[in-house]
């Protein structure tokens, strides 16, 4: 798989990992937050060495990917317009996951990510309502609209109301993930048949 250079779009910074045009059949896609249901959130994780996988979270991405569905990353990332780390440093973290997770098995085909806040500290990430910036559901959107999702049978699995809300705006169904192991709730809820 090549690499290819993030870009910028809008107010969202797209982390492409795969080729969205491979497959021109629309087929499910699940949207997962990053801090709290990929990672364990100690707040503003922005360095590999403090990255925890939660329990569970590797085994459902490459279970997803085996069942043919899409996978994406949304997250806000408003430690970057606060300043408490640069951009270059989260792609960096991006990066160091997505080879950690190739190396079982899994694949994750993009990650969204917003800096925007509306109190961020660097100017250049200010802005009084980022539509990208869950519970707004610019990143969703975006995905939609560029790769092949069947939204009716797509996911969006968050820990906070705001995922839940922007699952809701982009018109996808909304989990709210308690904590724990993440295989485990995903089976209760039989997303996978």
């Amino acid at each position: 798989m090549r690499k290819r250079a993030p870009w910028r779009r809008g107010g969202a910074i797209v982390q492409p990992v795969s080729n969205a045009s491979a497959d021109p059949l629309l087929r499910p896609a699940l949207f997962l937050d990053r801090d709290g249901v990929l990672n364990v959130d100690h707040g503003y994780v922005h360095r590999w060495e403090d990255f925890r996988w939660i329990p569970g979270a590797k085994e459902v991405i490459g279970a997803f990917n085996r069942a043919g569905w899409l996978v994406f990353v949304v997250t806000n990332q408003s430690g970057i317009g606060r300043g408490y780390y640069t951009e270059d440093a989260m792609l960096a973290l991006h990066a160091r996951m997505i080879e950690d997770l190739a190396a079982s098995g899994g694949r994750i085909d993009a990650v969204y990510y917003c800096a925007q806040h509306p109190e961020a500290t660097v100017e250049a990430y200010r802005h009084p309502d980022p539509p990208d910036r869950k519970p707004n559901p610019g990143m969703i959107l975006r995905a939609l609209a560029e790769w092949p999702v069947d939204r009716e049978r797509s996911v969006m699995v968050g820990d906070k109301p705001a995922d839940l809300e922007a699952a809701l705006r982009a018109g996808l169904r909304g989990l709210l993930f308690p904590g724990g192991d993440l295989a485990k709730f995903l089976e209760a809820e039989a997303i996978l048949a």
